[in-house]
Order: structure tokens, then C-alpha cells, then sequence
């Protein structure tokens, strides 16, 4: 998480307990829930969009079949590069 190990975060935490008296304990658990539902809306919105482009995508992809498909089967197959052969001159 964020670089630091669990022992760590659990150091931190307890420092924060001793240092911060306990008639701001209440505040401080309010603020970490806000940032907690902030976060966590912002995750969600991530993933709603990610599923939602996935799907456009997933759409998107018949048509594009679809489409070669049809110009291959009006024109023909695309035609293929072919390498020029070097022409010599014969002395």
C-alpha cells in the first residue's frame, strides 16, 4: 500500500492515536470516512467507465468485421504487395 508495509502503516497509526488527544479522535474518523466514500466513488466511477468502453468497443468490433467483409466481397481481395524484381541489364 502506497510503498510501506503493513508494520509500517500499523507504527504510523499508533503514533497518530498517541499524538492526536481524544476529543479529536471523533473529527478525525468523520474526515477518514469522507476521504474514504470520496475514494471510493472515484473507483467506482473508474470501473463504470472502463465497462462502459468496453462495451462500445465489443460493439464496435461486428461493424468493423462486417465492414471488410463486405468491401472483400464487392472489390474482391485486397490487393497484395508484391516485391518488384530487379531488372538487369544485359551488355
Amino acid at each position: 500500500m502506497f510503498g510501506i508495509s503493513w508494520t509500517e502503516f500499523l507504527v504510523i497509526l499508533l503514533v497518530a492515536i498517541c499524538v492526536v488527544p481524544a476529543k479529536y479522535w471523533p473529527d478525525v474518523m468523520r474526515f477518514f470516512a469522507r476521504v474514504f466514500k470520496y475514494i471510493r466513488n472515484i473507483v467506482w466511477k473508474v470501473s463504470e467507465f472502463s465497462e462502459n468502453l468496453q462495451e462500445r468497443i465489443d460493439l464496435e468490433k461486428p461493424i468493423d468485421d462486417l465492414l471488410e467483409n463486405a468491401t472483400n466481397d464487392m472489390f474482391g481481395e485486397p490487393i497484395k504487395k508484391t516485391a518488384k524484381k530487379k531488372r538487369t541489364r544485359k551488355k
